[in-house]
């Protein structure tokens, strides 16, 4: 059997909101630490005496009881876990692990029985259900009928808002109404704030940051009372969590924190810290409203009758004794300003950051504290607005992320040490080398190269090195200190961006007058040069003359032979080839617009209904030409099977996608410049 036996995931019912923690059950005490809020249920071995072992929602449950009166239950335990549990309380505790079974007749109807803070509904001697008389806000009577109303939770899916109880009527032995006596005994140990007798000690017109205003505030033995102009509220000291003193950036003030949990409400609106301003020259006497013997019997020497000092430190101590919690100061932290707290914004408000030495704490709007448990990794990165400031980003383990941005670049170097010291994970630790591994690396095109690029990287180099106050322009990486940014270094940077910008522009201009259009399969072809004319009539005499020889060879054979004619033979050709190209545009000219027309009077037949098989004197089968050559007008040319004619009846169509393309170009142009 070893010294302490632990458990993960154990669930403490909290105003109907099951919150799980971890639980360890060791020599001296039980303790249980809420995975929400952090906050630590300690319950030392001497004060135990009653331990139960029950069937629950959640598998199985121990219910824990204290000498002092007050009830422990956790739930989320295996049947497997009984034995070991059992065996580790008789041999720690001298408390005996028993077993109690639930009702779960559903019956309505039974004995009410009042055990500390805790009301049982039992029927035949087993429990059917408990409530904690702590979450009740309110009771109320009425004829033979006592309501309990419940404190609501704002984590809790499903609430329960009230109890209705039956209370037949009997009269006592005494002559007591019995709904009366239901009723104070509900009252009397539920969670009903109640300004009954005097306050300890009031504080007079101190400033409140949030809820903003100044209240009076008047302690009682069991709650705080603040008390506004326009609002009143009533803090019990279970709701209260941990207390912060923390001293302001300019050293002349103090913030006093409250952190509450559930929260206190105006309207829809939660305020789960209750900030205190206070000037360190402020100072004051108090009284406690108390007897000397009286205030060392409750106080055990925390507090005396009479006290005097600064204001934020009579605050801070009747707290302090009041909740029997510690207060948080700041730690080791220093700033570069010799601060022990750092200038940022979070939500577009201005605030400070306090490293402590288990979290951190945003003061003053909206207040955020997190915890190192709850930190799942932190960030550095650069600043959005300036290169003068960085944003500090963390990241929790629920997914959530909090910025706080505007921060001094000063205090980056004190920043990162802390948190290298907390041994917290940050995610762009090694950034810059991962960046500098990565710079030969191409993303898409490994083969092209970009020359331009290529010079703009040399030059920069050549500056850097000449200006050695130059700023890189790698990512902002923790532990490196970087110089400011020269004026003339930014004035040439934007020179080479619009440098860089009309370039792009031109380019995409060329490309865009440069652009190929793709081939058309209908487009006229373009007549043979003389030398392939004289080609195609002297292949087979060169091919008779020279037996066996390769294409190749009669292509070389060709061409000599060609440079051998006389210049009179080969400017004979050429100008037959430029008199074919020229009476070959002048047909291609003439037939296309002959060949809209006859597909206009095509289409006025075909719209009137007319036979198919009627041909009208326009129409020209794919055989025949009616264009115009040179033996004159308005004569038909066959053409012979085998012989390829220019196709005259694309020629409209060429112009048109001609015309098209050159529209799209100009606007092309016009949008880029």
């Amino acid at each position: 059997m070893g010294d302490t036996l632990e458990f993960n995931e154990i669930y403490q019912e909290v105003k109907g909101c099951w919150n799980d923690g971890r639980l360890r059950f060791s020599r001296q005490s039980v303790v249980y630490k809420s995975s929400k809020t952090g906050k630590v249920d300690s319950i030392s071995a001497p004060e135990l005496s009653l331990a139960q072992w029950r069937r629950v929602c959640f598998g199985h449950g121990i219910k824990l009881a204290t000498s002092s009166g007050h009830v422990y239950k956790y739930d989320g335990f295996k049947d497997s876990d009984f034995e070991k549990i059992s065996a580790f309380f008789k041999a720690n505790y001298k408390v005996e692990l028993t077993e109690k079974d639930m009702c779960v007749k559903g019956w309505n109807w039974g004995t009410a029985k009042f055990s500390g803070p805790l009301l049982s509904f039992d029927i035949n001697d087993s429990p059917a259900f408990e409530i904690p008389l702590a979450n009740v806000s309110q009771c109320t009577t009425g004829k033979n009928e006592v309501t309990v109303e419940f404190h609501q939770n704002d984590d809790a899916e499903v609430s329960l808002m009230e109890m209705r109880f039956y209370v037949p009527p009997t009269t006592g032995d005494d002559g007591t109404d019995p709904v009366e006596v239901f009723s104070q005994n509900v009252l009397s140990r539920a969670d009903v704030i109640q300004a009954t007798g005097d306050a300890v000690c009031i504080f007079k017109e101190l400033q409140c940051l949030t809820p903003r205003g100044r209240y009076d505030i008047r302690i009682y033995p069991t709650f705080l009372h603040l008390h506004g102009k326009t609002f009143d509220y009533k803090i019990p000291y279970t709701t209260v969590l941990r207390l912060f003193l923390l001293p302001h950036k300019d050293q002349r003030q103090m913030f006093f924190v409250i952190s509450l949990d559930p929260p206190i409400k105006q309207g829809q609106t939660r305020y789960h810290f209750l900030i205190l301003l206070f000037s360190k020259d402020e100072d004051v006497s108090l009284t406690l409203n108390m007897s000397e013997e009286e205030v060392e019997r409750r106080f055990d020497g925390k507090l005396n009758k009479n006290m005097s000092g600064s204001l934020y430190e009579m605050v801070s101590r009747v707290m302090k004794a009041l909740v029997n919690r510690k207060i948080t100061v700041p730690g080791n932290f220093q700033g570069h300003s010799g601060a022990q707290c750092i200038t940022c914004s979070y939500k577009a408000s201005s605030g400070l950051l306090y490293p402590l030495e288990r979290g951190f704490i945003y003061v003053h709007k909206p207040p955020v504290h997190l915890r190192f448990e709850e930190i799942s990794c932190v960030n550095f990165a650069r600043g959005t607005t300036t290169t003068r400031s960085f944003d500090f980003e963390i990241e929790t383990k629920q997914g959530n992320q909090y910025t706080f941005s505007s921060i001094e670049r000063e205090e980056y170097g004190k920043l990162f040490d802390f948190v290298n010291a907390k041994k917290l994970s940050i995610k762009n630790r090694g950034l810059k080398e991962e960046i500098k591994a990565k710079d030969g690396y191409s993303d898409s095109d490994e083969d092209e190269h970009d020359a331009y690029l290529e010079r703009m990287k040399e030059e920069g180099k050549i500056r850097e090195e000449g200006d050695s106050e130059g700023d890189s322009d790698e990512s902002f990486n923790p532990g490196e200190e970087e110089d400011d940014i020269a004026e003339e270094w930014v004035a040439f940077a934007l020179v080479w961006v619009s440098a860089f910008t009309r370039l792009v522009k031109w380019e995409a201009i060329s490309l865009c007058l440069w652009q190929k259009k793709a081939k058309d399969a209908g487009a006229p072809k373009r007549p043979m040069s003389a030398y392939m004319l004289w080609l195609n009539s002297s292949r087979e005499r060169i091919k008779a003359e020279n037996p066996g020889i390769s294409v190749t060879e009669i292509s070389k054979k060709a061409g000599e032979m060609w440079k051998q004619l006389d210049r009179g033979r080969r400017e004979v050709g050429k100008r037959h080839t430029q008199f074919q190209r020229s009476s070959h545009h002048r047909k291609k000219k003439k037939g296309g617009k002959a060949e809209e027309k006859r597909k206009s009077a095509a289409e006025k037949e075909r719209e009137k209904g007319g036979n198919e098989s009627f041909k009208s004197k326009e129409f020209i089968s794919s055989e025949e030409s009616s264009s115009e050559s040179e033996h004159g007008k308005g004569k038909k040319r066959k053409v012979k099977s085998g012989e390829e004619g220019p196709p005259w009846h694309s020629s409209a169509i060429i112009g048109q996608q001609y015309r098209s393309h050159l529209r799209g170009t100009r606007s092309d142009i016009f949008s880029l410049l």
